[in-house]
């Protein structure tokens, strides 16, 4: 999902067209987030998170990024 790929773009456009936003709604929307994903990487979608969390080291365990994530996961 690297910025520039092709599976990001897809993400880009499918928020765009189903839910009128941009990558950085999905802080206060992880809903729609969840549903893209899950649509593009099916299968993939946990190893997905996984890299993310991974991506973003430190900064997960804060409240924050946390409950993001956790949202994302249920």
């Amino acid at each position: 999902m690297r910025a520039g790929g092709p599976q990001y773009f897809m993400i880009l456009s499918r928020l765009e067209r189903d839910y009128d936003c941009k990558i950085a709604d999905c802080f206060e929307h992880p809903e729609y987030l969840k549903n893209v994903l899950k649509d593009v990487y099916e299968n993939s979608y946990g190893g997905i998170l996984d890299d993310l969390e991974t991506e973003l080291g430190e900064i997960a365990s804060e409240k924050e990024i946390k409950s993001f994530l956790n949202a994302l996961r249920e």
